[in-house]
């Protein structure tokens, strides 16, 4: 056995056969570390910096692709990142409570990746000599070895997992577990909130099987929640207790401190919505059917059951209404806002904003850009805080599309995390900004505040309430007339005296009184 030997080890050992076969196989094992920068995206438009507000991984943490990496906030919506790697966090950038610019680094990840041969193909790392003096090599264990080199060439490594974020990335991933779901962030946390794994849900029933909210939801209403451990309370003490400000509310801080900067002009009145009430049960009845939701959508009549009215021609489409911004009742806001944007078109000076300067043109005299648009911002008090979506060119729609466009609105806000988008609450919002007050609190006056960037004016409207007028014009006691009934709402303005005069703006809401308190001018408008 040990003549038999020693030649087959000769032979193995010095010929070129394994010498090339073990020093190829060590290319194909051979990996490097590399550390990749994950950068902050650009997450939206108008948006430049992000807060992070939490955190979900550690430094020297492993990590993998879809694993959630931290939470951001802007001014606008919040927003949960996943990592695009499988690796190793290996620091934090940016900590928490910190403010990112987009680009910024976040945190950096070490990935190992296939590596480059560490010698020329043509090298060859020769075994060590066999000397007479050192240990025969038997048989089978040379087996073994030849037997591991060809099995470890043979099978290639599982491939890595890749995400949208990896510029490797050209096919889907399998979808295997909840973080690899296709799911919006929005989703995944209205799912983490009620326990649901979105592995069991998918594919889902949006495109290319992403799981939709509406999953989520039927999955909870079949009763497959697991059921969470309830909360112990425990019993705060006579202490004072120091809670830091989300992002929300820490941004709504610094806009009234640079609100001080604009010096305010107030005027409040009150608007008689008497002659609208009148006609609001009349429109509340011919509300288009496309706006109205499918349990208040009308049977067909008699008549059109008899008669097409598309016999000859196709009539035209009407219009596409999400399912959130159906309504079946009007209520007098929409008819305000209508009003106004009115009256904005006959004032210029309403339709203005203050031109926005670079840091070179600081001393630069200021100017105002007026918009051909009447463009009204919403102050919406929302579970998340207070945002403010615009509608833009108001006055060229109808009371219904109105009405559908702030009931979406009001929709979108009641989400939590909020489903108000970028695109919701574009960079540079309305040149009036409404408050509806009167939607919360019976207050009969406010002073509400403009900032920086809210446009030119800000109105906050209460709420309606009967009253008795004895004015000179319903107060006649010659006619035996002591007054009479009126239905009214208060209105409070603010507005940036830099700009408006205290006489332009009491102008301004006696325009608007004209529309207000004579609905009939719409018909002439076709509305």
């Amino acid at each position: 056995m040990v003549v038999l030997a020693r030649p087959i080890q000769r032979t193995l050992f010095r010929g070129p056969f394994l010498r090339s076969h073990f020093h190829i196989n060590h290319c194909l094992l051979a990996a490097r570390k590399v550390v990749h920068t994950f950068k902050l995206a650009d997450i939206g438009e108008g948006i430049t910096e992000c807060e992070v507000i939490k955190w979900s991984v550690k430094e020297k943490s492993p990590v993998q692709s879809f694993d959630a990496l931290c939470e951001v906030q802007s001014d606008k919506a919040s927003v949960e990142i996943t990592s695009p790697f499988d690796g190793v966090v290996k620091q934090l950038l940016v900590q928490e409570g910190e403010v990112a610019k987009v680009g910024q680094g976040l945190c950096l990840i070490e990935v190992e990746e296939e590596g480059e041969a560490l010698s020329s193909p043509t090298t060859e790392t020769n075994a060590p000599t066999q000397t007479a003096d050192q240990p025969l090599v038997e048989v089978h264990a040379v087996d073994d070895v030849i037997s591991r080199a060809e099995t470890s060439r043979e099978e290639p490594a599982a491939p890595r997992k890749k995400h949208p974020l990896d510029p490797s990335n050209i096919v889907i991933p399998t979808l295997t577990h909840s973080d690899n779901t296709l799911a919006t962030p929005s989703v995944r946390h209205f799912a983490r909130q009620h326990g649901v794994n979105l592995a069991a849900l998918a594919p889902g029933s949006g495109r290319d099987g992403r799981v939709e909210k509406k999953d989520v939801e039927a999955f909870i209403a079949r009763g497959h929640v697991r059921e969470e451990p309830t909360s112990v309370a425990v019993q705060a003490g006579e202490r004072d207790t120091v809670v830091e400000l989300g992002r929300t509310r820490y941004g709504m801080w610094k806009a009234m401190v640079q609100s001080l900067e604009i010096p305010r002009f107030g005027y409040s009145t009150s608007l008689d919505l008497t002659r609208f009430h009148t006609l609001l049960p009349m429109l509340n009845a011919h509300i288009p059917a496309h706006y109205l939701p499918p349990s208040s959508a009308p049977s067909r009549s008699r008549i059109s059951q008899m008669v097409n009215p598309s016999a000859l021609h196709p009539a035209p489409a009407p219009p596409s209404v999400p399912e959130s911004g159906k309504f079946a009742k009007m209520t007098y806001l929409p008819f305000l806002l209508k009003s106004l944007a009115n009256s904005m078109m006959e004032w210029p000076l309403f339709r203005a904003s203050i031109t926005p300067t670079s840091g070179t043109d600081a001393g630069a005299k200021p100017t105002l850009t007026v918009r051909p648009t009447a463009d009204l911002t919403l102050a919406l008090s929302t579970p998340t805080g207070l945002y403010t979506p615009t509608v833009s060119s108001a006055q060229s729609l109808s009371l219904h599309a109105l009405s559908s466009r702030i009931t979406h609105l009001a929709h979108l806000g009641r989400q939590v995390p909020c489903g108000l988008t970028p695109k919701d609450m574009p960079k540079r919002g309305g040149t009036i900004s409404v408050s509806n007050v009167g939607a919360i609190g019976k207050g009969e006056g406010a002073s509400p505040v403009l900032v920086p960037g809210g446009g030119v004016a800000i109105v906050a409207i209460g709420r309606a309430n009967w009253v008795w007028d004895v004015s000179d014009e319903f107060y006649r006691p010659g006619a035996n007339v002591p007054g009479e009934r009126r239905l009214k709402v208060d209105v409070s303005w603010s507005a940036d005296h830099r700009i408006v005069e205290g006489a332009e703006l009491a102008a301004f809401v006696e325009t608007w009184r004209g529309w207000v308190e004579n609905p009939e001018r719409f018909i002439a408008e076709g509305v």
